[in-house]
């Protein structure tokens, strides 16, 4: 049997079709651990489900069917549409649709990584979300700073000097006063918060051969070389760097009409995370690397620094397609700095 499930936030509709296009069965079910139980129970190992990615909302359906051993494929929404609308016909894709494209060996499927995989994604993207609340409350001090026309000298406003100093502030204003000390309270609390996090994301890194390897890369930190290992998963899945450039929307766009080809701008569809980490670890390495920076200023003296920096994070990606590949660390890596990050890592 063929199973279409149309994924929603409370309630699932699933469609069970055979090998001759007939439903057989259409049910809903609550998108909890109850109707989720009801639906493995009528399903067999030698069914075949498919879901669209919807949100976060298919996890735990895709999950418990993986662990009773059913077959399911995650589809990609955007190209499960174009083919649906191409084939069948209709403005929406639904549970009949999704088994219907399943049966004809049509599925667009979307890569799933392993279930340990996806949390050390979430803990790397739950160190970002703190890590942008904490900037967000940071520019609100600077804005009561600036309000009052207040001067310092501190190269960073939030280090040990720069917060007792604040702390210390009197203001003109009680309501700003007290808004500020709320502010580094809140600051405070965000930074024990990361360093949690980056507690566990340094016992996570320490036992992946993979992100060892990347450290050797200039640019890349801990946390870093994390962050690219969740997205990649295993590099096997990418027959060779063209792929994963690609697959990261670092790849320029390509418009060809007769025999004249145009090349534009990066494409930027694929995983936004890889594309984000990769173009902030090019700003670092465009400056240390001395291989890249070079590079980077050819770049420059032609198209501008923007530019510059999205052909180096497109250049270190395809580096780390060949140090992943071939197990090898990056040929220009500074020694040193490298020993300092292994050793940080392993404490």
């Amino acid at each position: 049997m063929y199973v279409g499930i149309d994924v929603g936030k409370d309630k699932c509709r699933a469609a069970i079709m055979d090998h001759e296009g007939h439903i057989t069965d259409e049910f809903d079910f609550s998108n909890d651990h109850e109707g989720i139980a009801h639906l493995c129970s009528v399903l067999t190992m030698d069914d075949r489900a498919v879901m669209e990615s919807t949100g976060p909302y298919w996890l735990n359906i895709y999950d418990r069917l993986e662990e009773v051993h059913i077959p399911v494929m995650l589809a990609n929404p955007l190209k499960t549409r174009a083919i649906a609308s191409a084939r069948i016909k209709s403005d929406e894709i639904d549970a009949r649709i999704l088994a219907h494209l399943l049966r004809a060996d049509l599925i667009p499927e979307s890569y799933v990584p392993s279930k340990d995989m996806r949390d050390i994604r979430s803990l790397v993207r739950h160190r970002l979300s703190i890590v942008k609340v904490r900037t967000m409350v940071k520019n609100r001090v600077h804005a009561i700073v600036d309000r009052n026309g207040l001067k310092y000298d501190f190269s960073d406003l939030f280090g040990k000097a720069g917060m007792q100093w604040l702390m210390k502030l009197e203001l003109p204003s009680s309501m700003d006063r007290l808004m500020l000390s709320n502010h580094l309270t809140h600051v405070e609390s965000l930074n024990e918060q990361i360093a949690r996090v980056d507690e566990e994301i340094t016992a996570r890194a320490s036992v992946d051969e993979d992100v060892r390897l990347l450290l050797s890369l200039t640019g890349v930190s801990i946390y870093t070389a994390l962050l690219i290992k969740s997205e990649i998963g295993n590099i096997g899945r990418f027959p060779n760097y063209k792929r994963l450039v690609s697959w990261a929307g670092l790849a320029p766009s390509l418009h060809q009409s007769g025999s004249v080809e145009y090349h534009g701008n990066i494409t930027k569809q694929g995983s936004r995370m890889l594309r984000w980490i990769m173009v902030e670890s090019a700003r670092v390495a465009s400056i240390h690397d001395p291989r890249l920076r070079s590079f980077y200023e050819r770049v420059k003296g032609r198209r501008g620094d923007q530019k510059a920096i999205v052909a180096v994070a497109n250049k270190m990606l395809k580096i780390i397609w060949f140090m992943l590949t071939r197990r090898e660390e990056y040929q220009s890596t500074n020694r040193k700095m490298y020993a300092k990050k292994l050793n940080h890592m392993d404490g």
